[in-house]
């Protein structure tokens, strides 16, 4: 979305994510710029997954090779879809695309306001997964702690650019 405000954003992407069993995520700018992506889940095309609720350690068992955990799917299913659709008083649900690469499972909203990006890193445990999130942030330019409420009691952080970023399980 264009010209929202880091908390904007990081509160849009709690309310999507708190839906979704908290899967980590990001929101990213509509101009293309590089996620600052950690851990967790991203997009999922199919409305199949929505509601179904997998434990984290069957989450930590995606690859490349199989595609995205199923908790990364659920960014993009109907409850997340449901919800933005609410937050944002559409009139229609917004079209989705998804996508699988390098262990990123991102799904985009296309909003009238510019795309909506949340965007998963499946990783192979937690301490993976906490060790990516803990690089991403580091070369983050500008990033700032998310704390309180927003950040859903998980290790949190924000850019300038409007990305909010959450590392949950793996």
């Amino acid at each position: 979305m264009k010209n929202r405000t880091p908390l904007f954003a990081s509160v849009l992407c709690s309310l999507l994510l708190s839906g979704c069993a908290a899967a980590a995520g990001t929101m990213e700018p509509a101009d293309g710029r590089t996620p600052h992506t950690p851990v967790g889940v991203a997009s999922a095309p199919a409305a199949a997954h929505a509601g179904h609720h997998e434990s984290p350690a069957a989450a930590s068992t995606a690859t490349a090779a199989t595609g995205p955990s199923e908790a990364a799917l659920m960014v993009c299913g109907s409850e997340p879809m449901e919800r933005l659709t609410a937050i944002l008083h559409l009139t229609h649900n917004p079209h989705t695309i998804n996508s699988w690469a390098n262990s990123t499972f991102t799904c985009t909203y296309h909003l009238d306001q510019g795309a909506l990006k949340i965007a998963v890193q499946d990783a192979a445990t937690p301490a993976a997964a906490r060790t990516y999130f803990d690089a991403m942030r580091a070369l983050a330019a500008g990033a700032k702690p998310i704390t309180g409420l927003a950040s859903l009691g998980f290790p949190a952080y924000e850019t300038p650019e409007g990305a909010a970023v959450f590392q949950k399980d793996s």
